[in-house]
């Protein structure tokens, strides 16, 4: 006797189940597959048959509509895609600003999941009950995200006495985030391979380069055990600076996927009426908040990259009051490889040498190799000529809209060449901007100038005798040029009166079919107009040959558009 699987038809297989996923996968496709399209027609088709000033007209709009399509597809799918569209509002390295903008408002705030779903895993993950691992949670979430929310809670006694802790915040994961985020990445790392086959894209940003990095990051910050640790991390570099408080970690009720943290819920750093009420002075604040991040940058070479209002606390105490950082998931280093392409970024600073700084860049790994760099190496002998030089004192008395007109200026120039920030710049220009914008805010007098200036100090004082070495490094290298000169053209003349000297003319040969190939294709273009005007001419008196005439002028059309197809 045999029995029948349940929803199984009689003589045929059971259809296999499809992925739940799949449509996801689907629709981020069908979205980049859209906006490829109209990035072929308007960027590489009308320009190749001259109608480039269409494309470049309405290009600004363009790239507002495509931003908010995306805007709308982020809200609507949740998941890593808002986190896609918060790292894109920051690429101000390689997204012009009509991008930028319209995502730079996209919040990662999404409706909570239910309770019983969060409890479920948090129960999976810690191996017992809510009810032996915490004394009491609040079912309303404190904060809800693409990845994760939080709950308040009570540490059940046991644990409270182990730890000294009773009141503390559970972050868990959502469920079924891990796959999520595996079929948004395998839909990106596609869509980054498509981009590296578009020779407008790939010769300004390495799209999977790009891709990967985000990556690494988003895989950091779903997995909690990392976060925990940054958290410890943190803490011991602030360990003895009593101006600054971290959250301790309850390690027996932390995984991957849950983890536990001390409250200290307090005022809202932006909170001014907060700050006042409680006898805090929002500008002493702002000076405070500017020193530790700075610090942390400068000193510590690990810096919190995700400083907005939600994450920093300012909490009292019987001696005055300090600032508390939250939500590790998202830090950035300073490696030893980055300080010494920063350190040549100084020596060329130092020596107002617009050429080094732009070699120091490629060091860096800012610039690509394939990088046109004579724009941006005149950009920056502009910014040597009108700022070079200047104290702290002086650059704060410039006026703003002569800093802005230069920014956007600069910003064109830096956007029409393939300039890719690395992951760990990038954050580091993110933390340093949320940061300006939060003490501004809480400050409208903050002078940024006076905050930098004495870690800039130590900075060169530091690297003062590698500075110094590298100066004399590179007058040493003009001497010996300057001293091998005479014989290298002794050797030149030598060739030429001998006749043994060589020109490489292969880029010349180039050059010249390109101009043949050229000018054939507006041979071709003549002759298309001439059949058309002849057709034109003869469709009364002769409509047979008239046609013709129109149907053979294809061929000379599709030559004068599609000659150059295939070459470079």
């Amino acid at each position: 006797m045999t029995t029948s699987r349940p929803g199984a038809v009689e003589g045929r297989e059971p259809e296999a189940r499809p992925h739940p996923h799949r449509a996801r996968y689907r629709r981020i496709m069908r979205f980049a597959s859209a906006q490829l399209v109209q990035l072929w027609w308007f960027e590489l088709f009308l320009p190749r048959i001259g109608l480039d000033r269409v494309a470049e007209r309405t290009r600004p709009e363009r790239m507002r509509r495509i931003a908010r399509r995306f805007h709308a597809l982020a809200v609507d799918l949740g998941g890593l895609m808002i986190k896609v569209g918060q790292f894109l509002s920051s690429r101000l390295d390689v997204l012009p600003p009509e991008v930028t903008d319209e995502l730079a408002g996209l919040q990662d705030e999404v409706p909570a999941v239910p309770f019983a779903d969060i409890r479920a895993l948090a129960e999976a993950e810690l191996g017992v009950p809510f009810e032996r691992a915490f004394a009491w949670v609040d079912e309303r979430a404190l904060a809800a995200a693409s990845l994760g929310q939080v709950h308040r809670a009570r540490l059940a006694d046991l644990d409270a006495a182990d730890t000294g802790l009773r009141d503390v915040v559970v972050k868990v994961q959502r469920p079924g985030i891990d796959e999520i985020v595996a079929v948004d990445l395998s839909a990106l790392r596609k869509v980054a391979g498509w981009l590296r086959r578009v020779r407008i894209v790939s010769d300004r940003v390495d799209a999977p380069a790009l891709i990967e990095e985000f990556a690494q990051t988003s895989l950091e910050e779903v997995d909690y055990l990392h976060e925990a640790q940054n958290a410890e991390r943190f803490g011991e570099n602030f360990a003895d600076d009593a101006r600054v408080g971290t959250p301790a970690v309850v390690w027996e009720r932390t995984t991957r996927r849950v983890l536990t943290l001390e409250d200290v819920t307090a005022i809202k750093i932006n909170d001014i009426e907060g700050l006042r009420a409680a006898g805090i002075d929002p500008a002493a604040v702002a000076d405070a908040f500017a020193a530790a991040m700075f610090e942390q940058v400068f000193t510590h070479s690990f810096f919190h990259a995700d400083p907005h209002p939600g994450n920093i606390f300012v909490t009292p105490s019987a001696g005055g009051w300090r600032l508390t950082f939250v939500d590790f998931g998202m830090m950035g280093e300073v490696p030893q490889s980055l300080r010494s392409g920063l350190r040549a970024m100084v020596i060329a600073v130092a020596a107002r040498d617009g050429r080094k700084l732009v070699d120091a860049a490629q060091e860096v790994g800012v610039l690509l190799p394939s990088a046109d760099t004579k724009e941006f190496e005149r950009a920056l002998t502009a910014l040597f000529a009108r700022f070079g030089g200047m104290g702290f004192a002086e650059l704060a008395s410039v006026d703003q809209r002569e800093f802005r007109d230069f920014a956007v200026e600069f910003g064109d120039t830096v956007r029409s060449l393939p300039f890719q920030l690395p992951e760990g710049m990038l954050l580091l220009f993110r933390a340093v901007s949320l940061t300006l914008g939060m003490c501004s805010g809480l400050n409208p007098a903050f002078n940024v100038w006076d905050a930098v200036e004495p870690f800039a100090a130590q900075l060169l004082r530091d690297e003062g005798g590698s500075t110094m070495r590298g100066m004399v490094d590179q007058a040493w290298d003009s001497v010996t040029t300057a001293a091998r000169l005479p014989g290298r053209i002794d050797a030149v003349v030598t060739e030429l009166e001998e006749g043994t000297l060589t020109f490489d003319t292969s880029r010349l040969e180039r050059r010249l079919d390109a101009l043949i190939r050229i000018g054939r294709r507006a041979v071709s273009a003549v002759i298309f107009a001439g059949f058309v005007v002849g057709g034109a001419l003869l469709l009364v008196p002769a409509p047979p040959l008239a046609i013709v005439l129109l149907a053979v002028s294809a061929a000379p059309l599709a030559h004068a558009v599609f000659g150059g197809a295939g070459r470079r």
